[in-house]
Formats: C-alpha cells, sequence, structure tokens
C-alpha cells in the first residue's frame, strides 16, 4: 500500500466515533497482507497475570465464533506463549519464536498443549503487537494470524518490509479504540443511567440532581443502584471511577459497540 494511503488510512481510524468503524477500518488492511484472523484486546482492570473480569474487557476478533469462544471464553489466550510475552513486553514480534521454543522444549507443558491445539486449528505464524500502557493495570495486545499457507518465513518477509506501517496502523487502532466506550453487553447503561453518574462525577448531591434531571430522589437513587449493578460494583464512587475509565460517561456517542456486542454474544453461547 502506497504510504499516502496509509496515511489517509490511519486518518480516518483518528476520525471514527464507534469502535466499530475503528475496526471496520483496521481490519481490511491486515487482511490485505495476510491476516485474515486478527485478535484484538484490552483490559482497565488487569492485576498480577489476570486480565480481571472478562466483562470489563474489550474483544474483537475477526475469527470463527468456535475459536472466538475458545480463545477469548474459554479463556485459551491465558494459556498461550505469545500471551505471555505480551504481558511482559511492549513491542511487536513475529512467532517464529514460539516454534522454535516449542521444538526446543522451552515451553511449560501448558504453552505447549496451546501451540499443539492452535497448529490443529489453522494457527501457527503470525504477528504480535503488545502496546504500550500509561496506566499499570491496563494492557492491550493485537494478534495478527497468518492465513493457511504462509509459513514463519513468508510472516518474517512480511513484516521486514512492511514494519513501520503495519505497527502504525496497529497503534493507531489502539489508541482510538481506548478513547471510545468500551461498555458492551452486561457492562452497558442506559442514558439516565449515565446522566446520574455525570452529575455525581461533577459533585452533585442527590437532591441537586433529582431537581435538575425533574425526578424524584427516590428515583435518582433508583438509577445509581441499577447502574452499580451493570458495572458490579458496591459504591456509587465505585460506579463513577469505573465508568469514566470505560469511557462510559461524559461521551458525545456513548452507545454500546455493535462489534463488541456480537462479539460478547457470540463468546457467551
Amino acid at each position: 500500500m502506497p504510504v499516502t494511503d496509509v496515511l489517509s488510512l490511519i486518518t480516518r481510524i483518528a476520525q471514527a466515533r464507534r469502535i466499530d468503524d475503528v475496526w471496520s477500518l483496521s481490519v481490511p488492511y491486515f487482511r490485505a497482507l495476510g491476516f485474515s484472523r486478527v485478535n484484538y484486546g484490552h483490559t482497565r482492570f488487569r492485576h498480577d497475570r489476570s486480565i480481571g473480569d472478562p466483562d470489563d474487557a474489550i474483544f474483537l476478533s475477526t475469527a470463527d465464533p468456535d475459536y472466538v469462544r475458545l480463545y477469548f471464553r474459554g479463556g485459551f489466550f491465558a494459556r498461550t506463549p505469545v500471551y505471555r510475552w505480551a504481558l511482559s513486553n511492549d513491542g511487536a514480534c513475529t512467532w517464529a519464536w514460539v516454534q522454535k521454543a516449542y521444538e526446543e522444549g522451552r515451553l511449560s507443558p501448558e504453552e505447549a498443549e496451546a501451540v499443539r491445539q492452535n497448529a490443529q486449528m489453522g494457527v501457527a505464524a503470525g504477528i504480535a503487537i503488545s502496546f504500550p500502557e500509561s496506566s499499570m493495570r491496563a494492557k492491550g495486545a493485537l494478534g495478527l494470524i497468518a492465513d493457511k499457507g504462509l509459513t514463519h518465513g513468508d510472516v518474517e518477509e512480511i513484516f521486514a518490509t512492511r514494519q513501520q506501517e503495519i505497527l502504525s496502523v496497529a497503534h493507531m487502532m489502539h489508541l482510538k479504540i481506548i478513547q471510545l466506550p468500551g461498555g458492551g453487553g452486561r457492562r452497558a447503561l442506559t442514558s439516565r443511567q449515565r446522566e446520574v453518574l455525570e452529575w455525581v462525577a461533577d459533585g452533585k448531591t442527590m437532591q441537586d440532581i433529582a431537581i435538575i434531571m425533574g425526578v424524584s430522589p427516590a428515583m435518582v437513587e433508583k438509577h445509581l443502584r441499577l447502574a452499580r449493578e451493570a458495572l458490579d460494583v458496591d459504591t456509587t464512587a465505585q460506579a463513577v471511577a469505573k465508568a469514566a475509565l470505560m469511557n462510559i460517561i461524559f461521551q458525545r456517542d456513548p452507545a454500546p459497540e455493535e462489534s463488541e456486542v456480537r462479539l460478547r454474544a457470540a463468546a457467551s453461547r
């Protein structure tokens, strides 16, 4: 792809208003390079070696529903050597090292089994990108799965010649996604629930909010209770903090993202 086309794509990604649009713009670029199956994940709530509650994370994939269910909902990703590499590193690498480590017996039994399972599903060569984060609790990563027929050597050649543009598109995609509303599935809030949380964040009292919204204090409390339940927290302060971290409140267009909802629905069946 000519440099001008890459710059145009990056600009369009930067101007996108929904995660679904960012994903739709980015995926064809990776597909054209030989990576039709793309996995992306981001969490703001990781601790130790866990990503936290999967319902608080963003998972996007172009893989088939069976692989999505296994990889995300089944927790398969956490057993792969590439995932463990991503947790400890920022940057990008091809997966050739995984095959070499497997052949030399340097992987743990769990990682080796994950490599064998992936191979059975046609997942062998690819590229991993682990994004740098400003928060210790956040982590985002992108996996580009090479199309069938492409070898580790083929991927090495693609990455050697197209590394800068691949990284540019991937980083813009990631930076845009984490700016947009990340609530979906069980974390979705109604417009009234978002509004009351925004007024609480602005320092308004229950009575203030009731007057501003033209409802009773009891109705305000009901909206707050439902917001706490949707966000799976115990206090309103936690709800405000979590909603802000997930970009659910104070957003111009805070509607749940279609692609994320579709993925969550597919992965939970």
